[in-house]
């Protein structure tokens, strides 16, 4: 019998590039104030030509202390909102927000999800030399909060930007822990650096051997009810795809027309993932962006769309079996 594979099909809302932080490895942000927000009426557009299941709110940072943040968050809420409207499922990861904007933003969303990355504070004097909010401890408190909040959440790991094995490690036992004390991490991304073409220092790629150990050293550390993701346009060699999903992996995240974020490496389509699983006894399978036994921690009203997604699921299911 095939194993189950799962990805969720997905397309992403960028609310604005601008970012305040400067990571060296980074091809998403933009200067601040360069960049015009994505007006409510361009986002209804696209939207209205979708075919997906989820919306991914994907936005670079507002500095907390900036005049413009609560126009952000409105921004970024009001997004979530008509793609409710249009019957998507909104999951929002804008960076670190307060208390009080995740629990804001918990209303419109039926998961979030922010990448610890890795915790150690080494980075801090590297890539992240002039990235404020990648505080270690400023991100933790975020999973904390996800947490004491009820709400379903994504975190992950970054591969290859001057970590140690060691600090992997770290960074997953946290992630366990906080798991083991609200139950709310869903899944967590191994995302291996791969170099772009918009950021500002080069450094070599994360190979897929690095790849493939994080992701052994992951399921040994993470309870078996979190999920492992890994992108698979990250991945250089196909045989190492599968590699990872022997070694415990059991999710390719969101698949849509641009991984934003590493514009680089177009995903690969459905067809090619569908044959390639489907030659190594593996079944892709749609999945919604909340899983299942957080249902009941959402409101009522997300409740009943995200019920209503999963009826459909089951009858697309039962046509092709």
């Amino acid at each position: 019998m095939s194993r189950q594979i799962t990805y969720s099909p997905a397309y992403t809302l960028v609310p604005t590039y601008e970012c305040f932080n400067h990571c060296s490895y980074c091809n998403f942000r933009v200067e601040p104030g360069s960049d015009p927000w994505l007006e409510l009426d361009q986002a209804q557009a696209t939207l209205d030509t979708l075919d997906v299941t989820e919306i991914l709110i994907l936005s670079g940072e507002v500095h907390p202390k900036n005049q413009r943040r609560s126009g952000w968050i409105q921004r970024i809420y009001e997004l979530c909102q008509l793609a409710l409207t249009a019957g998507f499922l909104p999951h929002t990861n804008a960076g670190p927000l307060s208390l009080k904007e995740m629990t804001r933003l918990k209303q419109v969303n039926v998961s979030m999800g922010l990448m610890l990355e890795q915790l150690t504070p080494a980075l801090l004097d590297g890539v992240h030399r002039h990235a404020p909010s990648k505080q270690p401890s400023v991100r933790l408190k975020q999973l904390h909060w996800a947490g004491q909040l009820q709400i379903p959440f994504t975190t992950g790991l970054l591969l290859g930007i001057g970590e140690t094995e060691t600090d992997w490690a770290e960074t997953l036992v946290a992630i366990a822990n906080l798991h083991q004390q609200y139950g709310h991490i869903q899944e967590v991304i191994f995302q291996p650096h791969q170099p772009g073409q918009r950021q500002q220092q080069l450094a070599p790629p994360c190979d897929d051997s690095m790849l493939l150990k994080a992701v052994k050293m992951g399921r040994q550390l993470l309870p078996n009810d979190v999920a492992i993701q890994i992108p698979p346009n990250l991945v250089q060699a196909p045989d190492m795809l599968i590699a990872c999903l022997e070694a415990g992996a059991t999710d390719l995240g969101g698949i849509g027309p641009i991984d934003e974020v590493n514009p680089s490496y177009p995903h690969h389509t459905l067809t090619e993932l569908t044959a390639l699983l489907q030659a190594h006894n593996y079944t892709l399978t749609p999945r919604l962006p909340v899983y299942p036994q957080y249902d009941a921690w959402l409101s009522q009203p997300l409740q009943q769309s995200v019920q209503s997604w999963r009826t459909r699921l089951d009858t697309l299911h039962m046509k092709k079996s």
